[in-house]
């Protein structure tokens, strides 16, 4: 129904407008949810959580790492360094810690000195270039069954807080 037709049928445009934006709210929260729980309409692919008790999960995390990189295709990003916010979050192999040991879990500092040990190894071109090496970094622990990586440079776009990517891969 039209505009024109509501306002011509007696009908009152506020109650039809209304109606029309809760059906959008629905969807876009219908939206949301799907996106945040992995559960895409649609889609054949179901993404493992990051934690269960159930299907013996545990996530692992590494939370806004700030560091300084040589990174960009722009000539104005050759030769220098700029800051790039990492955020890796990992789905591990769950198993009770029953003894106090580092090498019963993985190890989310040795993964960060893995990832300045990529970035101090030259020049990258890609935020996805590093996000793939980093995740590359992460299978290198066995009980790593899926990693979700995202790369941000801080300076890449004025006016915006950051711009970059995030990827999740499983163990092939």
């Amino acid at each position: 129904m039209s505009v024109d037709h509501a306002a011509a049928d007696g009908g009152d445009f506020g109650i039809f407008f209304m109606r029309h934006a809760l059906a959008f709210a629905a969807k876009r929260v219908q939206q949301r949810l799907a996106q945040a729980t992995g559960f895409m309409s649609g889609s054949n692919v179901t993404r493992l959580p990051l934690a269960s008790s159930v299907l013996a999960i545990r996530h692992v995390f590494i939370r806004n790492l700030e560091v300084l990189a040589h990174i960009g295709v722009h000539g104005h990003e050759q030769g220098k360094m700029q800051p790039v916010r990492i955020n890796v979050d990992l789905a591990v192999e769950d198993s009770a810690v029953i003894a106090d040991k580092l090498d019963l879990v993985v190890d989310y500092d040795a993964l960060t000195r893995k990832i300045r040990a990529i970035l101090a190894a030259g020049h990258i071109n890609l935020a996805e270039t590093l996000a793939e090496r980093i995740a590359v970094a992460c299978f290198e622990d066995s009980r790593v069954k899926t990693a979700r990586i995202r790369v941000e440079k801080l300076h890449a776009l004025p006016g915006a807080e950051s711009g970059g990517v995030e990827i999740e891969r499983q163990r092939p």
